[in-house]
């Protein structure tokens, strides 16, 4: 299987979301075709980004004459119009882009973009929404769902199984979820093992299904 890790990505749409993605790729080594309809918006980027081109992306032949259609990636990162986010990702479609990853404002906007043929649909607002909620409501000191039934958390361990290995406190068949890794104070995160005694102070990131994990966390 072909690594494409290191292939030139377009972005579509320089908005907050876009010209944020675009900026960080370019800042790893990536390099970035941005467009955008709007000639204020390209000129205030031009400086920061190598490729950028003022065009209509749901024009195929403004596409085409960008060579689009060589790109493995591409990214819609389209959110206020949602019929030019939807005919860009056709477009794409078209093009035979391999991998293309779409955002969605709504669920049924991802809901289109998925049976129009986008591989990826990413729901910035309502994502982080989720996440702040978990944070604001609960006892997690970060939240990452990785899947649609599983996340990761980070915590303070809970008092009955401090002191205790690992592999003695049966998290796993009691609560369901797994301790991954833990930082001791003033330490950087290290894996955590059978042999791992946790002491009050340290951080754990805790891995399971999202309903056990939250009701673990929810009973420290």
């Amino acid at each position: 299987m072909a690594d494409h890790r290191n292939d030139p990505v377009v972005v579509i749409g320089m908005g907050r979301f876009g010209s944020a993605l675009a900026l960080e790729l370019a800042a790893r080594g990536t390099e970035v075709l941005a467009i955008d309809h709007r000639p204020k918006t390209v000129q205030a980027l031009a400086g920061r980004l190598t490729q950028i081109a003022v065009a209509d992306a749901t024009d195929l032949a403004a596409l085409r004459e960008l060579g689009v259609e060589n790109f493995y990636r591409a990214v819609v990162a389209i959110g206020g119009d949602l019929e030019a986010s939807i005919l860009a990702t056709s477009l794409l479609v078209e093009l035979d882009v391999e991998d293309i990853w779409a955002k969605a404002v709504t669920q049924q906007h991802k809901r289109i973009l998925e049976r129009i043929g986008a591989h990826h649909i990413v729901l910035p607002e309502h994502d982080m929404g989720e996440r702040v909620a978990h944070l604001v409501s609960g006892r997690m000191l970060d939240y990452v769902e990785v899947d649609e039934d599983f996340a990761l958390v980070k915590t303070r361990p809970p008092k009955d199984i401090v002191g205790v290995p690992l592999g003695r406190t049966r998290l796993r068949s009691k609560h369901g979820v797994t301790v991954v890794c833990v930082k001791a104070t003033g330490e950087p995160f290290t894996y955590a093992t059978v042999d791992t005694v946790l002491q009050y102070g340290d951080i754990i990131v805790v891995a399971g299904p999202i309903a056990k994990v939250e009701r673990f966390v929810e009973n420290l």
